[in-house]
């Protein structure tokens, strides 16, 4: 029987990581860099990550409030709200449930744990705060950006934050949709009946 304390056993290539958390190695090098993944550096500068951390945040993104999507998510509009107020979570919970639309919606609070779902099964519409704790909602959409599998993301900002402070905070990309909080539903209404119409065109020309 292997030692458990075998490097081998403990330890792993960014790759490896990277693979199973379904992020970019860029990515998982930063997450290492700000500590939410342990590891260290060999003498030749590769990066080894410890395993139980890459299985903590696995963990973490399989608790309660991540459940697989239903077997029938792909014929509704796949939106993920990246929100970390409880208050907030609710009433995109509530509001978007009495709309009556197509859609498929979950709520996660974490940045971290937002990328990792995404990485499982990208969403057609993310909206997403960008005070957020783990990674903010400026680096979470940097790097779907840079992610070729996430380019078709539409993605919207609702944020307290004014156009200066985003501005000052290194913008954001000019295809992202950015509204002023409180949440605009009625805005927000209009765009996803305009995303869902658009699937449908283009799930009846492919």
């Amino acid at each position: 029987m292997a030692d458990k304390s075998d490097p081998v056993r403990e330890f792993i290539s960014t790759a490896q990581a990277a693979r199973q958390l379904g992020l970019s190695l860029g990515a998982v090098q930063q997450m290492v860099e700000s500590g939410t993944l342990a590891g260290w550096k060999t003498a030749g500068g590769h990066r080894r990550i410890r395993q139980d951390s890459v299985d903590a945040l696995l963990a973490r993104a399989r608790a309660p409030g991540l459940q697989p999507r239903p077997s029938n998510a792909h014929s509704k509009l796949r939106v993920l709200v990246v929100e970390d107020d409880r208050l907030l979570q609710s009433i995109y919970r509530e509001t978007f449930a009495a709309w009556e639309l197509p859609l498929d919606v979950r709520v996660i609070g974490h940045g971290l744990d937002a990328l990792v779902d995404v990485g499982r099964e990208p969403p057609d519409l993310l909206i997403a705060d960008l005070r957020i704790p783990g990674i903010d909602g400026f680096e979470m959409i940097r790097r779907l950006r840079e992610n070729p599998l996430a380019c078709d993301i539409a993605i919207v900002v609702v944020s307290a934050l004014t156009t200066k402070e985003i501005t000052a905070a290194g913008g954001l990309p000019l295809d992202v949709t950015v509204y002023r909080k409180p949440i605009p539903f009625h805005e927000l209404h209009g765009y996803v009946q305009a995303l869902i119409a658009q699937r449908r065109r283009q799930r009846s020309t492919g």
